[in-house]
């Protein structure tokens, strides 16, 4: 038996609270998983999870001995890529999550920068909206917007979004160009959902420093960035965007923007990772690369 292997598929099976779930971003067959960890439990004598038919769970040896397994493997990990950083570039498999309008329309069009720079690290880019949990899904770092909600994650700030209300031209044409938030019940919204548990039918303005939630009609509520784009290019309605995520439709005049007088709030991009000991050179090499597209301004906040 391998024993540092052993160690590492424990790792992600107690993190995942899942024997599929940790074979899936092992990339093992899930008897694989399950025999390593019945001939780790024998070589230890001692049980370090409890199995049921929906969850696996720590027993208070497991517990312990999980601990020691993130040390050790945190001291090879440090040990080996400092001798990798040493004499040449960070390699390895990278998973990142982000959501659609980030991956679309920031990250792809400079995607071949990251490569000509680190050809060498595989990158697994995960696309939703929705919020993972890093650790029991295997995913080493993630980009979001808006407030983090008392994250223990180790938090990088990216920038901000400046944010704009727009619409299609077809829309504008057949229901008018508002003035004002007041004027909006004669129009249409295409409404987003996601779990914040803000009301999907809200167009979010800030007067001042007051904060200006107005429920506009619609016909569709959607979660993904790239389809409330799409819906919003089609005349479904209006819509509230990063201004850069779309910046080449107002350019052609695809979409317009209205109510510039009444601007969204801006929102913060952060990118997240999982604190450890040490950070792998790969999460620190996307992290900085990421961060340098905010700061050459690449991305306009």
């Amino acid at each position: 038996m391998d024993r540092i292997q052993a160690m590492q598929i424990f790792l992600r099976v107690a993190e995942a609270g899942s024997f599929v779930r940790a074979a899936e971003t092992l990339s093992l067959p899930s008897s694989t998983v399950t025999s390593t960890i019945k001939s780790l439990e024998k070589y230890l004598q001692v049980r370090l999870l409890n199995r049921t038919t929906r969850r696996v769970s720590l027993t208070p040896e497991g517990m312990q001995y999980l601990g020691q397994c993130r040390e050790i493997l945190s001291l090879i990990e440090h040990a080996e890529s400092g001798l990798k950083d040493a004499g040449g570039r960070p390699q390895g498999r990278l998973r990142v999550d982000m959501p659609g309008g980030i991956a679309h329309f920031i990250v792809m069009p400079n995607l071949k920068d990251f490569y000509r720079l680190y050809p060498d690290i595989y990158l697994m880019i995960g696309v939703s909206d929705r919020q993972v949990n890093l650790v029991q899904e295997g995913v080493d770092c993630v980009i979001r917007t808006g407030e983090l909600n008392n994250s223990s994650l180790v938090s990088r700030p990216l920038g901000r979004f400046r944010w704009i209300t727009c619409a299609s031209p077809e829309y504008l044409k057949e229901y008018g160009i508002p003035e004002t938030p007041d004027g909006l019940s004669e129009h249409r919204a295409i409404h987003y959902f996601s779990g914040s548990g803000r009301r999907t039918d809200e167009l979010h303005f800030l007067s001042g420093t007051e904060n200006l939630y107005v429920p506009v009609k619609g016909n569709a509520a959607v979660n993904e960035t790239g389809l409330y784009i799409k819906m919003c290019l089609e005349g479904f309605g209006l819509a509230q965007l990063a201004e850069s995520i779309v910046s080449e439709d107002l350019q052609k005049g695809r979409l317009v923007e209205v109510l510039d007088d009444w601007q969204p709030p801006s929102v913060q991009v952060t990118l997240l990772y999982p604190h450890q000991r040490f950070i792998s050179p790969a999460v620190r090499a996307f992290a900085d690369w990421i961060a340098g597209l905010f700061q050459k301004g690449e991305v306009r906040g």
